[in-house]
């Protein structure tokens, strides 16, 4: 008669035991009997509530997929020519991207005869670079694609550690906040002593 090794439902060592009386065992205790190591000799089952064991297992998945946060590419254009203030809007767009965890692409866009200059990009792109290099990394250098030059800045931080950052700096704030509604009481506390004392 074939056995098998047999796992109860909180995990505890039950034994070897015969097929039949496992499948007994589990239909006295409304469980199923699932073989969760085939290969073993003599094979490893174990009772178990299948129906909530395939859920949780869904329910870990899901949860995976959630933490498992992905890195998204954004898109910053430049002119060769552009202005300071234009130039510290889009630095500013990079800066808060980078901290977000996401990668960008930059890329300068030659118009006619500033094709002839890749030199002025290279510099556009290396100078850009300098001043965001407390928050992400040149991840390819620059290359010319076309009519343009791209560059990809990656994050120092992953996606998961800025969120995470994130909401501890706003944890912390709502921290801050909070002992400061205390103070008025004190403080009408102490003026109430005051005229107390006066009055005496």
């Amino acid at each position: 008669m074939p056995e098998v090794r047999l796992v109860g439902p909180a995990g505890e060592q039950i034994g070897v035991v015969r097929i039949e009386d496992a499948l007994r065992m589990a239909q006295e205790q409304d469980l199923d009997l699932v073989e969760v190591a085939p290969m073993s000799k003599p094979p490893v089952a174990k009772l178990m509530d299948f129906g909530k064991f395939k859920y949780e297992a869904a329910q870990k998945v899901r949860e995976a997929r959630k933490n498992q946060v992905n890195t998204v590419l954004k898109t910053v254009r430049f002119g060769l020519k552009i202005d300071d203030h234009d130039y510290g809007t889009k630095r500013g767009q990079i800066e808060k991207f980078l901290k977000a965890g996401d990668k960008v692409k930059v890329i300068v866009v030659f118009r006619g005869r500033e094709q002839s200059r890749p030199e002025m990009g290279i510099k556009l792109l290396q100078k850009l670079a300098e001043e965001v290099n407390t928050l992400g990394a040149i991840e390819s250098s620059p290359s010319i694609d076309g009519r343009n030059m791209v560059m990809v800045i990656g994050p120092l931080k992953n996606k998961a550690e800025a969120k995470a950052e994130a909401k501890r700096a706003a944890e912390k704030t709502a921290t801050a906040v909070a002992p400061a509604t205390t103070e008025p009481t004190e403080s009408a506390a102490v003026a109430e002593e005051k005229t107390g004392e006066s009055n005496a």
